[in-house]
């Protein structure tokens, strides 16, 4: 007889986190569900992050990478090893959130509702706890990007392009039937290639209103890295994804993108502007699977 508290691993990647993941993984021993372990997944930091946090939650279990595998190879670790350990939901959740006490209770309960979700997500507010960060996602396919939605949900549930890898909660089932992580992306856009392989295997997106987390969002610190990776990852998700009445479409924007980026540069050689421009050159050299 299925459990009334379906076993929940919480798999918590973290790289040079020192700042945030003590705040996080505090927070995650205080949630009122009665069915969950955290693993923490460190990406070989060098701020002595992991070593705090072990010291300070012997209840979670630390698994330390070599090195930094990025975002989905180092996710992934925890996933296989949280599937290993007959997990039937993975929450994927970064280190720089902090947690309401029953987020987790709302988002198993919203799951639990409708077996033909595979993917939910809370609402996350931005790191002042009343704007809204993400409510929801949209691909626009044309324009090659992805937008956050950002209002507050007037229902409790609403559907989704995409889910955030801020929080992720996936039933053990989708990997099952699609896959870990896609370890072709490094940073960024995996979360959006995830989703789609999962609506396109029958799986429900879903943000649930009433399961609330803050995101202080760390990469803002360093953001030429961040934009590098967003372009960078953006492109590979297209070629990887793109529908087959944009397949002309998407190599003629991206040839325009990447005139635009030129004559930029030309202009003015910000870190920004050089960021893109490495991106693009790079991923003309980059070899994939499909």
């Amino acid at each position: 007889m299925r459990s009334l508290y379906p076993k929940v691993s919480i798999v918590v990647l973290n790289y040079n986190g020192k700042d945030c993941l003590r705040g996080s993984l505090a927070s995650l021993f205080c949630l009122g569900y009665p069915n969950f372990e955290v693993v923490a997944v460190d990406n070989n930091s060098i701020d002595g992050s992991l070593e705090s946090a072990r010291q300070s939650f012997s209840r979670a279990t630390f698994i330390k990478n070599e090195h930094n595998l990025g975002f989905s190879a180092g996710n992934n670790v925890g996933i296989k090893y949280s599937l290993e350990r007959m997990a039937e939901y993975v929450l994927l959740l970064n280190n720089d959130t902090v947690v309401k006490k029953d987020f987790l209770s709302r988002l198993i309960e919203s799951a639990e509702s409708d077996k033909t979700v595979g993917i939910l997500s809370p609402l996350i507010f931005a790191r002042d706890g009343r704007a809204v960060w993400f409510s929801g996602g949209k691909i626009d396919w044309l324009r090659m990007k992805t937008e956050h939605k950002k209002e507050l949900i007037e229902s409790n549930f609403t559907r989704s392009d995409f889910i955030s890898g801020c929080a992720m909660l996936v039933r053990a089932e989708v990997f099952t039937k699609i896959g870990l992580l896609d370890e072709d992306f490094f940073l960024y856009w995996e979360d959006a290639d995830f989703s789609v392989r999962a609506k396109k295997a029958g799986f429900g997106l879903l943000v649930v209103a009433g399961a609330q987390i803050t995101h202080l969002e760390k990469s803002e610190e360093v953001r030429k890295n961040k934009v590098y990776w967003l372009v960078l990852s953006g492109l590979l998700f297209f070629r990887k994804n793109v529908p087959n009445c944009l397949k002309l479409w998407i190599p003629a924007y991206t040839f325009l993108r990447r005139v635009k980026n030129w004559n930029d540069v030309r202009k003015n050689k910000t870190e920004i502007n050089l960021a893109v421009q490495k991106a693009y050159r790079d991923f003309s050299k980059l070899k994939c699977k499909k």
